[in-house]
């Protein structure tokens, strides 16, 4: 018998949990929750664990729960608890934890941290930044930047905040400058003010655009096993308009890579992410040992680019690759643990697989408004359609009923031949899952279509036409600019 003790409670985790009961090592699951959670709190019964209900954050109170259980492992499943300390908590206790410590973690924690550190090791794939530890400067620099820029908080703030502006009217100049302005105090005033445990509070980055998409991997430190891409579609509304959210739906493709992703592409994002594992180690003095994962754009400036990273599995990119993992999960975290990952082989099955998320009315930016509302899903009727549901936040009432907790409710993933043949079944089972006081509720449907898939492969080749072009005149990694009187300019980046 495995005892493991999970720490959180969204859609990512249930898909976690689900992996680590299929183990064959007999696996007990035991869970820190803020809220809980019906898919956790089932596989936990059903294997004869428990789930503490508490501030999944706090490392005391998950050194505390794990010491309860005497559980073999920790698996952290969200960032903040990383980020706070608690591997290094737990290590303390010699308690075995996946989840990067504090230093690594940092990676994803500070965005300039990662932008400092690409440069530092001369990593491909990095982007001209500027941090700031506070507005004022950061409002003088956009005062005298009048390029394209994305305006960001510098700490990861659950994927809030970031505002991107094209300056190509030269007539809406001082219009634009207000924007980004207005958007710097924004950043300050509403997404960092919480937080205090980094010195920078703004990031302004050189604006790139192209395809999104997320490389997950294993590590022990050493060895670096990557997962099928994913890409997630962060827009609320159909067609990638509206505010951007946590993610309402992702998809992969056969094998490993993704269709408007080359192998080359591919092998490259690998690398980078490798490099950015060993410069870290390099940095903090600490191994990454856990989940890294690089959230990617294809860019006419190097092709594979990175635009920020997570020290955990994406969420929903989590729930495309989990169900469709072959390998013992608990043989995987066993490996990272004694380092001994080398000797891992994952294997998937051969298949496309689509996630849909359904959110209610309110998400992202009145998450108020969607809380408290009781939800209904037909599982059943969705696992007869050839699909299947991972909650997202949603709290089990002692009388059985689920509420809404104010973010994504359930996650559906579907697999078939193709993306969108997997994109109509889970459509199929959209009509199964709905809020019984009638407040309503919205998704994607066009996750997983034909068009929207045409729509990435097009930008894709776009984009992949302007980076073979620069790098067959040496122009990778280089920005050129025309400066009057001096004539064009080339800047190594």
């Amino acid at each position: 018998m495995v005892k493991v003790l999970l720490v959180g409670e969204a859609a990512r985790e249930h898909a976690i949990a689900e992996a680590i009961c299929r183990s064959n090592y007999d696996p007990k699951l035991y869970a820190v929750m803020r809220l809980r959670n019906p898919g956790i709190d089932s596989l936990c019964k059903v294997t004869g664990g428990e789930v503490a209900l508490g501030n999944s954050q706090d490392p005391k109170f998950v050194v505390e729960t794990a010491k309860k259980f005497h559980v073999d492992f920790v698996f952290v499943g969200p960032e903040e608890p990383l980020f706070r300390g608690t591997a290094d908590e737990l290590e303390k206790e010699g308690i075995p934890c996946i989840g990067a410590k504090r230093g690594p973690a940092e990676l994803e924690m500070s965005k300039a941290f990662m932008r400092r550190l690409m440069w530092k090791y001369r990593i491909p794939g990095r982007l001209r930044f500027k941090a700031f530890k506070n507005v004022e400067d950061a409002i003088a620099y956009i005062h005298e930047y009048a390029e394209s820029v994305a305006l960001k908080p510098a700490r990861q703030a659950g994927g809030k905040g970031v505002k991107v502006i094209a300056d190509l009217q030269a007539y809406l100049t001082s219009e634009k400058t207000h924007v980004k302005r207005e958007h710097a105090k924004a950043i300050h005033e509403k997404y960092m003010k919480d937080y205090r445990d980094i010195d920078d509070r703004i990031l302004i980055e050189e604006r790139v655009e192209g395809p999104e998409y997320t490389l997950q991997a294993f590590t022990d430190g050493r060895t670096v096993k990557p997962l099928p891409l994913v890409q997630d579609n962060k827009n609320a509304f159909e067609m990638d308009i509206g505010p951007e959210t946590g993610g309402m739906g992702s998809i992969a493709g056969k094998g490993m890579f993704l269709p408007f992703i080359t192998e080359e592409e591919y092998r490259k994002s690998v690398e980078i992410v490798k490099n950015c594992v060993r410069a870290v180690e390099k940095e903090t003095g600490e191994k990454y040992k856990g989940i890294v994962s690089g959230q990617m754009m294809c860019t006419a400036s190097w092709g594979p680019t990175i635009i920020e990273f997570y020290s955990r599995l994406g969420d929903p990119e989590a729930v495309n690759v989990l169900p469709i993992l072959k390998t013992d999960m608990i043989e995987i975290c066993e490996a990272i643990i004694d380092e001994k990952l080398n000797k891992i082989k994952l294997k998937f099955e051969n298949v496309a697989t689509v996630v849909k998320c359904v959110a209610p009315k309110g998400y992202p930016e009145e998450r108020n408004l969607a809380k408290g509302h009781p939800l209904y899903v037909d599982v059943d009727m969705v696992k007869k359609l050839g699909c299947k549901v991972y909650f997202a936040s949603t709290d089990l009432q002692p009388d059985g009923k689920i509420i809404s907790g104010g973010s994504r409710l359930v996650e559906i993933f579907g697999k078939g031949k193709t993306i969108p043949e997997a994109s109509k079944k889970v459509e199929a089972c959209i009509p199964y899952v709905w809020l019984e006081d009638g407040w309503g509720v919205f998704h994607r449907s066009d996750i997983g279509s034909e068009q929207l898939l045409e729509k990435r492969i097009e930008q894709a080749n776009l984009i992949r036409a302007v980076y073979k072009y620069r790098a067959r005149k040496g122009l990778i990694g280089k920005t050129i600019e025309w400066i009057p009187k001096k004539g064009k300019i080339v800047i190594e980046t």
